[in-house]
């Protein structure tokens, strides 16, 4: 598969325009996403969405205040562990706010969404923003291709069937054959990674913006956690309570980030595609009402929130009848599915890829491009 557009790839925030060319298949193809932003912008959709975000501020810690009222009632009885995970719940909750927070979408004050997102990430859900940020901004940047989103390079999972042989020990070849058995469990473990990660980095060498403030943040937070669970409860059931939120917290988190992308075309590091395409082609849409928006956070608009990253929640309902609209009018497949047909989606493609039973190479962005393709690339 060798490069689809001649117009290089823009990294730029989104919603911001982009350049025109004049000639060629590059202007086109610029100029689609243009159009795009300018009908966005006249409509008056990235006007932000105060009401939303101050209620759901407000909410939060009233959520946390009666589930430390409701702990403390309780007393010593195991069905703290019930509270454990409508803790979690919550917290998650919190987690998608903060999400909002680090990608402007709350404030028109860069300053003010960036305090608001330490405060969220950092003080109140645990974990660390300068490491996920740093990381989620590539994964923006170039969704679902190799070497460059950091979201599909090799771990504990693996996305392209070469990572399979690449791996170092027998062992661990034998547990990426077979990923697409434990791939939903081992979600649970989502939220200890998360913490752990965004601590570790802060703990390393590398430069971190404000390192202290984020990792006095998360030391307030987990001591308050713990401490909280063990004044609450009997050290059994407090331990059990911790596990319990932790592993609820990982596993909501993971089901709500595995069917953004995951199953979606990964592409060749050497590829290059324009910015309409690229965000559109390797994400995927979740279907439903109001309450998936709830229980998502948002992230069900996966196409709309890569175009449009500091637009508004609310607005993304808005938004994607325009977008779909605007992908169908130039021949661009606009994936949306259901949120259980997503989860077998996304477990088949892992699944496959384990068992080397998928091409991932193969081009399924050819029948959604027009023009300036390579005759080598479908």
């Amino acid at each position: 598969m060798t490069q689809l557009l001649d117009a290089p790839p823009q990294t730029s925030v989104p919603e911001r325009r982009a350049p025109r060319r004049t000639g060629g298949n590059g202007s086109r193809h610029l100029s689609d996403f243009t159009d795009l932003t300018k009908r966005v912008r006249a409509e008056g959709l990235m006007a932000r969405s105060y009401g939303f975000y101050v209620s759901r501020m407000i909410a939060f810690p009233l959520a946390l205040a009666a589930i430390g009222w409701a702990s403390f009632t309780l007393g010593d009885s195991w069905w703290q562990l019930g509270l454990a995970v409508v803790l979690a719940l919550v917290m998650t909750q919190i987690a998608f706010l903060g999400h909002d927070a680090a990608h402007r979408q709350i404030f028109a004050s860069a300053k003010a969404n960036e305090w608001s997102s330490l405060v969220i990430v950092n003080l109140f859900a645990g974990m660390g923003l300068g490491w996920w940020q740093a990381k989620h901004g590539k994964h923006h940047a170039a969704p679902n291709q190799a070497t460059k989103d950091p979201d599909i390079r090799p771990g504990t999972l693996v996305y392209i069937p070469e990572q399979v042989e690449a791996k170092p020990t027998a062992i661990q070849r034998w547990f990426s054959r077979r990923q697409g058995i434990w791939f939903f469990p081992i979600l649970l473990f989502t939220g200890l990674q998360l913490h752990v990660g965004g601590f570790a980095r802060l703990l390393g060498r590398g430069p971190v913006d404000r390192r202290w403030t984020e990792i006095t943040f998360i030391l307030i937070r987990q001591a308050a956690l713990i401490a909280f669970a063990f004044l609450a409860m009997p050290p059994l059931i407090a331990a059990s309570f911790l596990v319990v939120e932790v592993l609820t917290f990982g596993f909501y988190m993971g089901m709500s980030f595995a069917p953004n992308h995951i199953g979606m075309p990964i592409v060749p590091k050497e590829v290059r595609i324009d910015f309409l395409r690229r965000q559109v082609l390797m994400s995927r849409n979740i279907s439903g009402g109001r309450s998936v928006d709830v229980l998502l956070g948002g992230l069900n608009f996966q196409i709309e929130h890569h175009l449009f990253p500091s637009m508004s929640r609310p607005n993304l309902r808005k938004v994607a009848p325009m977008v779909r609209a605007h992908c169908e009018s130039l021949g661009i497949n606009y994936h949306e599915t259901s949120l259980g047909r997503s989860y077998i989606e996304v477990g088949r493609f892992i699944n496959r890829v384990g068992r080397n039973n998928i091409d991932v190479w193969s081009c399924p962005l050819a029948s959604s491009m027009r023009g300036g393709m390579a005759p080598s690339a479908a």
